[in-house]
């Protein structure tokens, strides 16, 4: 079962179980579709792995299984100068 980590990895930014926007890797990496874009051109600079679309969970399915609320964020220098 995937983890559904709440944010992006490199600038923060909320990513909620039910977000189009999150982006992750097959480690499950999370980040945002603008950074894994932008930043990361695709690619995950923790692990070299592509980028895929994070499966939405439904919300029935949360209650028995909720997301993470565990924060994860990246030493990666290019995702630092995002966050302030």
């Amino acid at each position: 079962m995937l983890e559904i980590r709440p944010n992006c990895e490199c600038c923060d930014k909320d990513l909620p179980p039910d977000s189009a926007e999150a982006m992750i890797c097959s480690f499950e990496c999370t980040w945002c579709a603008d950074c894994a874009e932008t930043v990361l051109g695709g690619v995950c600079p923790n692990c070299g792995g592509g980028l895929t679309p994070r499966p939405i969970r439904p919300a029935a399915a949360l209650i028995n299984n909720p997301a993470s609320t565990r924060r994860v964020l990246s030493t990666n220098s290019n995702c630092a100068t995002l966050r302030t």
